[in-house]
């Protein structure tokens, strides 16, 4: 049943555990900010309290940013697996510094080692999907690993809000800690390599799929081929991921107190729309996972995403009933996870296995403007006296810019695609 397709079992599995769980992890502040016993433990009461909320997710990115660039460089020195294993155990150790926090400060600086942690998490997933999977596959490949990256919040905002409920904030903590003591590290240990060369349990037949170009490939030759900081698509890609990371973390982060506080729902209703917005966003990876490998039009995908999230930010402000609103800000939401999905799957193709890590490096560091994203949001709604509105006006801004960005790439791309037309499956694992 496998034969031909272990690297979807060895490599893709372990991704989606890695981003199931880790994303849990950074997210997870969402659901555990709106816990009054939380808030006051910690001391993140009075007239800046959404100014401290934010600026627990603004040092989280910012460390999160800066240090994509650094393990971006350490993964193409020393692979993937090796560098997966250690932001494991940083991230591991920090999930039990928070559980233990006993003050602001406390808290604060364990989210900012948390950052630097997991600051691994997409160069290592860009530089195993650049070594083991063919080019032809990368849309699917991709979505493996990013499917995780939202249904590890949709599962995990209900769990940490009947765990929140039954035990203790402080339990949340531990039990993400244990998720990757005992299931994400045994995983990178016993199941990946860096390269398929490496694996001793892959047929000779998979490795000559993995590493077969296509047809378009062959035709540039290889003093004709340019790095990927001297492709402006790379550049344009960048940008799009700055908009996007602005967006995806300034609503994920703020939806559960934006439903509480201004829609006035109860922790289930709560719980239950943000876990559907992460749902919507898993909707958008995959289908950008299946339609981009098919159209091969990922740029135009991207700028019809940054249009519907104007278009369903700017109803949620307007429109009158809750739960609409809260749907709307949903698939806002869920939209940014297909630009964030189509945003990787480009840095792959512009970029090659050497520098794959390097590409991702400067891709998640992009993040660092979910950071000032989150912390802005906050200290507009201090300035606006808990109004959202003014916040989300910001939010349509973004989506406006992320959207004159693509605009620049989509006449190449459909230029792109007229000259060469989509290659016959010529091989069937």
């Amino acid at each position: 049943m496998l034969n031909g397709q272990k690297r979807w079992l060895y490599i893709a599995v372990p991704i989606f555990f890695f981003w199931f769980f880790g994303q849990i992890d950074k997210v997870g502040i969402s659901i555990i900010q709106t816990d009054p016993e939380f808030l006051n433990a910690l001391g993140m009461t009075g007239d800046d309290k959404n100014a401290k909320i934010g600026l627990l997710s603004f040092v989280f990115t910012i460390a999160y940013g800066v240090s994509n660039l650094f393990w971006g460089f350490i993964i193409d020195k020393l692979g993937a697996r090796k560098t997966a294993i250690a932001g494991l155990f940083v991230w591991t150790l920090t999930m039990i510094m928070s559980g233990l926090a006993n003050s602001y400060e406390m808290f604060l600086i364990s989210r900012i080692i948390l950052g630097f942690g997991e600051g691994m998490m997409i160069p290592v997933s860009g530089k195993f999907i650049s070594n083991w999977f063919n080019k032809r596959e990368l849309g699917r490949a991709q979505a493996s690993w990013i499917s995780g990256n939202y249904l590890g919040p949709a599962t995990g905002a209900i769990v940490l809000v009947l765990v929140i409920s039954l035990l203790h904030w402080q339990a949340a903590f531990f039990m993400l800690a244990a998720f990757n003591l005992f299931i994400n590290i045994p995983m990178f240990i016993f199941m990946t390599r860096n390269t398929p060369e490496e694996h001793p349990r892959l047929s000779k037949d998979e490795l000559a799929f993995i590493r077969q170009s296509d047809d378009e490939e062959k035709e540039i030759p290889p003093s004709e081929k340019k790095s990927f900081v001297q492709d402006y698509r790379f550049w344009i890609v960048w940008f799009g991921m700055l908009v996007c990371s602005f967006l995806f973390f300034g609503i994920s982060i703020w939806l559960p107190t934006y439903l509480i506080e201004a829609k006035g729902f109860e922790k289930e209703g709560m719980s239950s729309i943000t876990s559907l917005s992460w749902l919507f966003a898993l909707g958008f990876v995959l289908a950008c996972g299946f339609l981009a490998d098919k159209t091969k039009r990922p740029s135009l995908m991207a700028s019809i995403l940054f249009s519907l999230t104007a278009v369903f930010l700017t109803v949620a402000v307007f429109i009158p009933d809750p739960i609409m609103a809260g749907l709307c800000m949903g698939l806002a939401m869920g939209c940014q996870g297909g630009v964030f999905h189509l945003s990787n799957m480009l840095m792959v193709k512009y970029s090659t296995p050497e520098t794959a890590g390097r590409a991702a490096g400067l891709i998640g560091f992009t993040n660092i403007m979910g950071g000032f994203s989150s912390y802005i949001m906050g200290w507009l709604r201090d300035l606006s006296g808990g109004d959202f509105s003014t916040s989300i006006a910001m939010l349509i801004f973004a989506a406006i810019l992320g959207l004159g960005a693509y605009i620049f790439s989509i006449k190449r791309e459909a230029a792109a695609l007229h000259l060469s037309p989509l290659p016959a499956q010529k091989i069937q694992v």
